[in-house]
């Protein structure tokens, strides 16, 4: 359901100036920093990608979680978020579902799909409270895009109150591979 809206904010919005109606979160591309972006300012919609918006402002790009759409006028996303005594089974079901919403901002394809994620462990503390580790590489040792994938999805997993900490490794052994793919992602990209 969430895929299909963000492909519909895709068709509708994209190349569109809007201003913002208040001040909202954001990621910075390519750095993966938090900013806050202004009432007032006036960005750029330039993609729709699983449960995020790219936007331009200033000459630069940021990501905005499709909870925070009402900022640019829009019908927000519903935060994904489980049920205070959701299974293990289910947690891990939606670390993985979100992790399915993260999208390298050059590529039109998950980062589970594309083959970065190697994989993912869920701790429980004493405490009670999980922490959840991703391992998981990019497309080449150099891509710039790794802090910002990286923030995505630690700020997507977070949504779950039984989640208090994420930590994304990311490692190149063994080095990321086109065979590493889905079928789907290949055929997304026209890869055959």
């Amino acid at each position: 359901m969430q895929q299909q809206q963000t492909q519909q904010l895709d068709s509708l919005y994209k190349g569109q100036e809007m201003p913002l109606q208040r001040d909202v979160e954001a990621i910075s591309i390519p750095f993966g920093k938090g900013v806050t972006l202004t009432e007032d300012s006036v960005v750029s919609v330039m993609q729709a990608k699983g449960s995020t918006l790219s936007v331009a402002y200033e000459g630069r790009l940021y990501l905005v979680e499709g909870s925070d759409l009402d900022a640019l006028g829009l019908e927000p996303l519903p935060r994904p978020t489980l049920a205070e005594d959701a299974s293990e089974e289910a947690i891990e079901q939606f670390v993985w579902d979100q992790l399915r919403t993260c999208f390298d901002p050059e590529i039109p394809v998950n980062i589970v799909d594309l083959g970065l994620v190697y994989g993912c462990r869920i701790e429980r503390l004493i405490s009670g409270e999980r922490i959840v580790t991703v391992r998981m590489t990019l497309t080449a040792p150099g891509c710039g895009m790794g802090d910002v994938i990286a923030a995505d999805a630690r700020r997507k997993i977070l949504g779950a109150p039984q989640i208090s900490q994420v930590h994304i490794d990311t490692v190149f052994d063994p080095p990321w591979s086109r065979e590493m793919m889905t079928e789907e992602a290949r055929l997304e990209l026209g890869l055959f």
